[in-house]
């Protein structure tokens, strides 16, 4: 038994064959392991780096199964586990929420307020059996809620419903809305701003606070019929909000811009080319922050299908990606991303057919290639 609960922490050394990494060496740990704590599969990552420096990983427990909230006998609850030692060791894990039997809580995306010191949840709850193809227009069968915690992740504020903020009550077609997962920002202006997307038609959009919180609006949608779905964001070095969002279909993800922190959004263009997936962007350097240059980067799986896990760095505010460095060449889907208090970007993602939710160190002079 021991010699288990020790396999289940052991750091991994993952790299492309031949490859000379900088030290440190590129680190994962499983954090969420499938059939651990009385759940049959752990889903779609989100992390964030709490004002402490500690780590927050979420994710949602699946009691019976890998269905979506709502699809037949399901039952979803959130999920927490924190480390204080940069992502080498984990927390127990801690239940946010548990709705009830067969019911979800669902797809968590965070936000670090850098003025109050809080951090931002945000996720759905939905009924039994309603999911966003079941939900009803104009009824509470799927919520948009969220909550806070002052102490990094310690505790966590009640919900907050933001059901009539994120989803157009008038609307007699607008099903749900759901946030992120992932990708939540705060603009250098002060702005909470989270990804959203709706059904029917899929449609992406924003909401954002001006308050921290206190009051969120709904931007518009992104216009075109071009039918994304799940979505991240980052500021770019100008002020505008790029917003990466998944295809519903073709081989590549849509990527808009806005001018006015979320309120309104460009045509989509093409973005990454890629299965759809929900995949991560963060902000890597900024030269407005002190540092030599402006970078970005973002995780998904490079291919065939949902296999090969890699990182690509953007030099141009995020017009192109040409840079790629290896993750992981395994079955691998959804990733989140951080960037922790030593630089390094934190990676956690669902590894080995979502049998793991893993957690990599990306170290910024990992080599390089360019695609």
């Amino acid at each position: 038994m021991r010699n288990l609960q020790i396999a289940s922490v052991l750091v991994l050394v993952l790299g492309a064959p031949g490859a000379t990494w900088a030290e440190p060496p590129l680190e994962s740990v499983d954090v969420f392991v499938s059939g651990e704590d009385g759940y049959k599969i752990y889903r779609i990552p989100a992390i964030e780096t709490a004002p402490d420096g500690s780590l927050l990983a979420f994710a949602e427990a699946r009691k019976y199964g890998g269905s979506d909230p709502g699809h037949g006998k399901q039952d979803i609850d959130l999920v927490l586990k924190r480390s204080t030692d940069g992502g080498r060791t984990w927390s127990k894990m801690q239940i946010i929420e548990d709705p009830g039997e067969l019911w979800s809580a669902a797809n968590p995306a965070t936000v670090v307020d850098r003025t109050t010191g809080r951090v931002w949840l945000l996720y759905l709850r939905s009924k039994p059996e309603r999911s966003t193809a079941t939900s009803r227009p104009g009824t509470d069968d799927m919520q948009t809620l969220a909550r806070y915690t002052s102490d990094h992740g310690l505790t966590w504020s009640e919900p907050i419903d933001l059901t009539r903020v994120a989803r157009d009550y008038s609307d007699p077609a607008w099903q749900a809305s759901v946030v992120g997962p992932g990708g939540a920002i705060q603009t250098k202006s002060g702005r909470l701003v989270a990804p959203a997307w709706k059904v029917k038609p899929y449609g992406v959009f924003a909401i954002f606070s001006d308050d921290h919180g206190e009051i969120w609006q709904r931007g518009e949608l992104i216009p075109g019929e071009q039918g994304g779905n799940e979505a991240q964001l980052v500021e770019l070095a100008d002020g505008r909000l790029l917003m990466d969002i998944r295809q519903s279909g073709g081989p590549h993800r849509l990527i808009a811009t806005s001018d006015d922190g979320g309120r309104t959004w460009s045509e989509p263009r093409p973005g990454e080319a890629v299965t759809p997936v929900a995949c991560a962007i963060e902000r890597l350097s900024l030269r407005g922050a002190g540092d030599d240059r402006n970078r970005i980067v973002w995780t998904g799986p490079k291919g065939p299908g949902r296999k090969t896990l890699v990182a690509r760095i953007s030099d141009d505010e995020g017009q192109s990606f040409p840079t790629e460095r290896l993750i992981a060449d395994e079955p691998a889907a959804y990733s989140d991303l951080t960037q922790l208090a030593d630089k390094t970007i934190g990676v956690l993602w669902e590894r080995g057919s979502y049998r793991f939710l893993t957690f990599t160190r990306l170290p910024l002079g990992a080599p390089t290639t360019d695609r």
